[in-house]
């Protein structure tokens, strides 16, 4: 009898070894797809199988698949999001091509597109912040004025925040106007900014499979104008009222784009005018978010979804109610990262889960004012909430790092 395989189309630096690990329990082979696998350590590390194709190439990736499967049963295909999240496209496409459980593509690509995204919203009534969708400097300076400043910039496709900015004057505006027009910002095709309006308030993220809202956590942001992660706790500190609308307009998020097939992470900002939807994302959330959810609620969401793409029957209960938190390293200056220290210590604190850093000492530090600016993490968890911070706190107190500044660009 052929090994049952699990196919993943590109990887994902947080997110992959936990898929490869989740689909060894399930008994499934993972072998990895990619333009380039040396991009991603833990293939190695996993001692999995990784093919080098390019996944531009929708022929060359059903050759490939073809081919696969006179060696293998093919249990399921999934890809993962990368800087233009064209994998979770090209994977839906080869799960309909080889009939296998998967979502729609044209709702998975229509979801990615952030303009047509806004507008399947706005057409549904689903509260959103004021948008234009521009392409030259003069369109944004008057799509600006037209919605007012502070406005948030931002490429109409793409992922990690990459490319976003809140711009609070002019001078703002037109610097990252001329950022991301000037040939710093690297576009897959035409340029199309969205003009945003800036919706205050606290940050929400609900997690959702199929129709079920697993769960909804928070998050917290460094100094603008960027949007870096510098804390994530779950569940987020909510009322049941709060959390019923957060989760009612999820819902209504996944009916107006069509996705009723797999996982998604919906977005928020709570603002005067309750929850505003900032974005949907047609994919699990990744970074630290999967094991918080474990933690908090026993529930492993990527098991569980590979569960979903093979046909098998996924089961989202929770089974314990806890309160898990991480909070990011992020340096505060570009420069050569001198030394890490405390992170032994950090992880002795009880409570304490995983202490991690994603460089080593030596390492030049470059911030692009986007994910890619965390260097690190420690996620805590216990029953409880207050106890929970104060366990990551105490861990977060115990590591030091210095950074040797060096001359850097503003963006």
């Amino acid at each position: 009898m052929a090994k049952r395989a699990l196919i993943l189309v590109e990887g994902h630096t947080t997110s992959g070894p936990l898929y490869i690990q989740a689909a060894q329990r399930l008994g499934l082979h993972s072998i990895t797809l990619s333009a380039d696998p040396a991009h991603y350590d833990y293939l190695a590390a996993e001692g999995t199988e990784a093919i080098r194709v390019d996944i531009e190439n929708f022929d060359a990736l059903i050759q490939e698949c073809s081919q696969l499967r006179a060696t293998y049963d093919i249990a399921g295909i999934t890809g993962f999001s990368v800087a233009d999240e064209s994998a979770c496209v090209v994977a839906a496409k080869l799960c309909r091509h080889f009939d296998l459980p998967g979502p729609n593509p044209t709702s998975i690509e229509r979801c990615f597109d952030k303009f047509t995204q806004r507008q399947l919203l706005a057409e549904a009534g689903i509260p959103i912040p004021a948008y234009r969708l521009t392409a030259n400097a003069s369109d944004v300076e008057r799509s600006a004025a037209e919605i007012g400043l502070p406005v948030i910039l931002k490429p109409a496709e793409g992922s990690g925040s990459s490319g976003v900015r809140l711009c609070r004057d002019e001078d703002e505006l037109a610097k990252h106007t001329n950022y991301l027009l000037g040939g710093a910002h690297k576009w897959r095709s035409s340029p199309r900014i969205l003009v945003e309006e800036f919706a205050q308030g606290p940050f929400y993220e609900a997690t959702t499979m199929g129709n079920v809202v697993i769960t909804i956590g928070s998050a917290d942001f460094g100094c603008p104008p960027h949007f870096v992660p510098c804390k994530s706790i779950f569940p987020a500190p909510i009322t049941d009222e709060e959390h019923e609308r957060i989760a009612n307009v999820s819902l209504s998020c996944l009916r107006a784009l069509g996705l009723d097939w797999g996982p998604a992470n919906i977005e928020f900002r709570w603002t005067n005018r309750g929850p505003v939807v900032m974005e949907v994302n047609a994919r699990l959330p990744g970074w630290t978010t999967p094991q918080l959810v474990q933690l908090a609620y026993g529930v492993d969401i990527i098991y569980e979804h590979i569960k979903v793409i093979i046909g098998d029957e996924c089961d989202l209960r929770a089974s314990h109610s806890h309160t898990s938190a991480a909070r990011f390293l992020v340096p505060d200056s570009d420069g050569i990262l001198d030394r890490i220290e405390g992170t032994s210590r950090a992880a002795a604190v009880p409570g304490v889960v995983d202490v991690r850093f994603y460089v080593e000492p030596k390492a030049s530090i470059v911030r692009k004012g986007d994910y890619r600016d965390m260097i690190g993490h420690v996620i805590a968890a216990s029953p409880d909430r207050t106890r929970t911070a104060a366990i990551l706190q105490r861990a977060i107190d115990l590591i030091d790092w210095s950074i040797t500044p060096l001359p850097h660009s503003s963006e």
